[in-house]
């Protein structure tokens, strides 16, 4: 992208904040006008269905140990997406969702299916995406948006609000997904769908209270295949999700159960560079698939969570959840290493690896509200546990550690081939997977916010003891090999000051948390096999937060430190070569984050924002890259997000998705170039013999734009092709 157009992109966005602050609406009559000045007789119907059917964004949401709190009460940052924005993008993916946040991009991780997420520079992997407040529940590689109310995204340090995450990942932001529950009105809906080129589905949603509304019960579900947009990739999913919940006087029973089963198969994969390659690649044709046809990933999870809330008095209460997760994967994933840039001549891998994870998490405390002599207090005090186990082997079809031949094939004129039977270089029980990872996660943790000033001034204080036991067993014999067991204490402070009305500032100082590194055996290392602490992250945040009726601005500018290890020259009197392991690096993000949503004017509603970030790499071994830019970070990205409501029920969006551009390499000599997307829809609602029928049509990609959208990967650089232009077509009705 040029640089005018970039700055026009960027101009958009700023532009949209500007009309933001006219006083173009009134705080919460702009729905009501609406309906009033349109309805009539069968029109009502229509009327409050499109009202219903608005797209916005929930400022506030679930906070960990801090409970579910506005965004203008907190000294951190977060947003969540609902059910109606869900339900009309018509998102296949959690990442697709995702797509909103201008923090917030999707790659793709380990060579298959899976989904990971970057959050102001820091990988988020599918493993450590919370569901209702707990780690290790949500299925780990793709999630099927259906069965959630919400989507809360928490950007920054999240180790002390939500504990750290039992992946090793989340140091820049955390996602937690919220299951739907029966709310007061009954709800029967069906829906049909379709995305190209041959990907049909249907869905429904049906909701009741009983029991004098004391009981409530909600059991929705969705099947969607065929193939996507992508040549010869086929995807499958089928869920279903039931909530049955309890709500009286003092107590509160939460029961959310779920099944999640993905097939996606002839997967285009991701991209690496070989060491010889001095150039970026040419962006293939948008719907172009190089992946091999044989390959298959099959996932399939049973999970599950059980809250309890007491109120002990009107100010203290006691809560509880409980988590489980039954996940089971299976897939033959391919990798492709261009090996000449220009001819996209290629190497190929290809292998099998079985997966099956038993998981289960824990959390329960005490929360009590305190007011003497005009001060506030809220105290929380408790603890939490996660225990995981996970059971894997593998099998290096092609191109594997045995330098066994790989694929000959090419990124633009790609070949397919067979996949060989019988097993070629194994480890571990292919047939039966037994355990090589076992960890436990345990942490206890305290913290009160005192208010001040009728609240106008809140000071949170608090710290989270948390431990670390990781056991890793041979994949050979099944043996221990390796022990971590480490613990660190992730202290927070923060601060809320809201002068007026609306408007509120915040800073806070927090920490994320993740396991340390175990130096290598290596011979020439004076520290042979050392288990290192924790790696705390150290994040430093300041920001504002403004509601205007029913609009929301922010601003956040923030910095994250996070450590990194290698080896330094140590020579002694008998080892000329020795070295030792430390950690000695550091990678320091740095960034300014702007959003803003809700209705400009009658009817025009907008979800837009901007953030940039400076991502270098700091204290490298001998100064080698020294601050050169993070692999995979952008400079800037930006969405913005239109909708526009016309009579009669016709709604017109359009969104605008931008990413600059990318390093590619640590040396700082390959980059990626910025890239736009451009997506556009309408909705249109009728009346449907007394029933509200909403028809949906959107065009992502509307240019079939081709393009590098990522170079980020789970542990080297990996390209990313963005998807090519996708329609998709939905009808819901409401019975």
């Amino acid at each position: 992208m040029s640089l005018s157009t970039r700055v026009a992109v960027l101009a958009t966005v700023s532009a949209l904040t500007l009309v933001s602050a006219a006083p173009a609406w009134s705080q919460t009559d702009t729905a009501s006008d609406t309906a009033s000045d349109t309805a009539s007789g069968d029109d009502d119907i229509i009327v409050t269905a499109q009202r219903s059917n608005r797209t916005e964004v929930i400022r506030g949401g679930s906070l960990g140990v801090l409970g579910e709190k506005d965004a203008l009460d907190v000294p951190f940052s977060i947003k969540s997406y609902g059910e109606t924005l869900i339900l009309n993008q018509q998102p296949n993916t959690l990442g697709q969702l995702l797509e909103n946040d201008p923090s917030v991009r999707t790659t793709y991780g380990f060579g298959n299916a899976s989904e990971q997420f970057v959050i102001r520079g820091f990988t988020l992997y599918g493993d450590d995406v919370g569901l209702n407040g707990l780690y290790g529940i949500t299925p780990r590689q793709l999630v099927a948006p259906e069965l959630y109310s919400q989507v809360q995204v928490l950007n920054g340090a999240s180790a002390f609000v939500n504990g750290a995450a039992p992946g090793g990942s989340g140091l820049g932001g955390s996602v937690n997904l919220v299951t739907k529950t029966a709310g007061n009105t009954p709800l029967t809906r069906a829906t049909a769908n379709y995305t190209s080129s041959g990907h049909f589905g249907g869905s429904f949603d049906v909701a009741r209270r009983f029991g004098d509304g004391a009981w409530g019960l909600r059991i929705n579900g969705a099947v969607r295949s065929g193939d996507v947009a992508i040549n010869d990739e086929n995807r499958r999913a089928y869920v279903i999700g039931a909530s049955l919940d309890y709500r009286g006087e003092r107590a509160r029973l939460f029961l959310d159960l779920a099944y999640q089963r993905y097939e996606v198969r002839g997967q285009r994969p991701t991209v690496s560079l070989g060491a010889g390659v001095t150039d970026i690649p040419r962006v293939p044709g948008a719907s172009h698939n190089y992946g091999q046809q044989f390959t298959y990933s099959k996932l399939r999870d049973i999970f599950g969570t059980l809250r309890a809330e007491y109120d002990l008095s009107d100010k203290a209460m006691l809560y509880a959840s409980f988590g489980a997760r039954d996940g089971s994967e299976e897939g033959v994933y391919s990798g492709l290493t261009v090996t000449d840039a220009v001819t996209g001549a290629a190497n190929g891998s290809a292998s099998y690896i079985p997966y099956t994870s038993n998981n289960e998490a824990a959390t329960g405390g005490l929360r009590v509200k305190l007011d003497a002599a005009g001060v506030t207090n809220e105290f929380n005090v408790g603890a939490s546990y996660i225990w995981q186990v996970a059971r894997t082997a593998y099998d290096f079809v092609y191109g594997g550690s045995d330098f066994s031949a790989p694929i000959a094939t090419n990124l633009y004129d790609t070949p397919q081939v067979a996949r060989p039977d019988g097993y070629h270089f194994a480890g571990g029980d292919l047939d039966d997977p037994f355990p090589i990872t076992r960890n436990r996660l345990g942490s206890v943790f305290v913290s009160d916010t005192m208010g001040l000033w009728q609240d106008r001034l809140l000071i949170t204080a608090g710290m989270r003891l948390q431990s670390i036991t990781t056991k890793s067993y041979a994949y050979a014999d099944g043996a221990l090999s390796t022990t971590y067991d480490e613990s660190a204490v992730t202290p927070v402070v923060g601060v809320v000051f809201k002068p007026v009305e609306g408007l509120s500032f915040f800073a806070n100082r927090a920490e994320g948390l993740v396991q340390g590194d175990r130096a290598s055996m290596d011979t020439n290392l004076t520290n042979p096999g050392e288990v290192f602490a924790p790696f705390k992250t150290k994040q430093y945040e300041a920001g504002a937060k403004l509601r205007l009726g029913v609009f929301n601005l922010s601003l956040a500018a923030f910095q994250i430190d996070r450590p990194s290890g290698f080896s330094i020259s140590t020579p002694t009197p008998t080892n000329a070569n020795a070295i030792t392991y430390g950690i000695y690096g550091e990678q320091r993000n740095r960034g300014i984050e702007f959003s803003m949503d809700g209705e400009i004017t009658r009817g025009l509603r907008v979800i837009a924002g901007t953030t940039y970030t400076d991502a270098k790499l700091r204290r490298t071994s001998g100064a080698v890259n020294e601050g050169n830019g993070a692999i995979g970070v952008p400079e800037w990205m930006a969405n913005a997000n239109v909708e526009w409501d016309l009579p009669f029920g016709a709604t017109l969006t359009g969104r605008v998705v931008y990413t600059g551009k990318q390093w590619v390499n640590a040396a700082n000599t390959l980059e990626l170039d910025d890239w736009t997307r451009v997506d556009l829809g309408a909705r249109y609602v009728l009346d449907a013999g007394d029933k509200p029928l909403t028809l949906r049509f959107t065009v992502d990609n509307v240019a079939n734009t081709r393009y590098w959208s990522s170079a980020f990967g789970a542990s080297s650089a990996a390209l990313l092709q963005g998807a090519p232009r996708t329609f998709k077509a939905s009808a819901s009705i409401d019975f």
